[in-house]
């Protein structure tokens, strides 16, 4: 009798296991070497914590205890270390405060585009330091970690969590109408964005502006051409990348960054400078993480913040097809 498991979800046999578990190990490594003590958090969280991560990647299981009480499964790690830190940090010494993790975490799905319902996360938080420096001292350890997993293709891209939010501010779209196109920019669905944005009532040449913005990746010459397209939201998130793209050359980490103004996470507590994480071996991202500066304030604490989170199923996958090509 075949007994399935839910969609979304898989086994692991022992040779993955043994491949998965090396994988593990050095990751933590690299967190540790660099400071990042490793922490541990409940995967059952109350909702109203979970909450505060907002946006389209805040989906989860939600049930009652035997109180009555709403709980969470977390959907990710960056909103449960938020609360940790407010709980256990706000006394514990002056910041910056450096964790790492590696934890399950949980979203409903819709299984046929292949993603998981239960997955495996590492990453790191940086809380308290300097906005540009944290920035890039985030993009400093995925580096590392990339490197540690053997990924020496894998790219960075950089971009901004609040262009759009800002552009979209500048031509009057609101409401409905801006999550939806929002919700397409975070979900890469470019075929549909030009529509929403027509369909938003902006034109056909501010639309079409739009979606030239969004295809522009590359060096720092793309901050210029950016520029060329015109407005207040451009300007700002054009001189911010700037900035954090130039340090990141002079500490000689850029060659495998690339500014990529198409870019916008799925949650909703990102602000500033965003990442995600691809391989040329594979068709989908390995990561991402960015700065989430206001998220700290629903817990208490008015400080900066920044990270990232690899998901280590697709990171284990994108070794397995680097093998292959070696």
């Amino acid at each position: 009798m075949i007994h399935p498991i839910p969609p979304g979800t898989r086994d692991v046999l022992p040779d993955e296991m043994r491949e998965m578990r090396k994988l593990k190990a050095a990751l933590i490594e690299v967190f540790e070497a660099r400071g990042y003590g490793e922490v541990s958090t409940p995967a059952i969280e109350y909702d109203e914590v979970m909450a505060q991560a907002d946006g389209p990647g805040r989906a989860s299981y939600r049930f009652f205890d035997e109180s009555g009480e709403l709980l969470t499964l977390r959907s990710d790690m960056t909103v449960p270390i938020a609360r940790l830190v407010a709980t256990r940090f706000a006394s514990a010494g002056e910041p910056p405060f450096r964790l790492s993790y590696l934890a399950n975490g949980y979203r409903p799905v819709r299984p046929q585009r292949g993603q998981m319902r239960e997955f495996v996360q590492a990453g790191v938080e940086l809380i308290g330091a300097a906005a540009d420096e944290g920035t890039v001292e985030v993009i400093e350890v995925l580096e590392a970690a990339l490197d540690a997993a053997g990924l020496g293709r894998a790219v960075i891209g950089l971009g901004d969590a609040d262009l759009y939010r800002q552009l979209l501010e500048e031509l009057g779209v609101e409401g409905e109408a801006r999550d939806s196109v929002l919700a397409s920019l975070a979900t890469h669905d470019l075929v549909g964005l030009e529509q929403k944005l027509l369909d938003a009532g902006i034109g056909a040449e501010r639309a079409q502006t739009c979606v030239e913005l969004t295809q522009l990746r590359g060096g720092s010459e793309v901050l210029e051409q950016a520029r060329g397209l015109g407005g207040e939201a451009v300007e700002r998130a054009t001189t911010s990348l700037s900035r954090t793209y130039e340090e990141l050359q002079r500490r000689g980490v850029a060659d495998r960054v690339q500014i990529d103004l198409g870019l916008l996470r799925d949650l909703g507590y990102y602000s500033g400078a965003i990442l995600e994480v691809y391989d040329p071996a594979l068709g989908y991202v390995l990561g991402g993480g960015g700065r989430y500066d206001g998220l700290m304030k629903h817990f208490g604490l008015d400080l900066s913040a920044a990270g990232f989170a690899l998901y280590l199923d697709r990171v284990h996958t994108a070794q397995l097809e680097e093998a292959r090509r070696a």
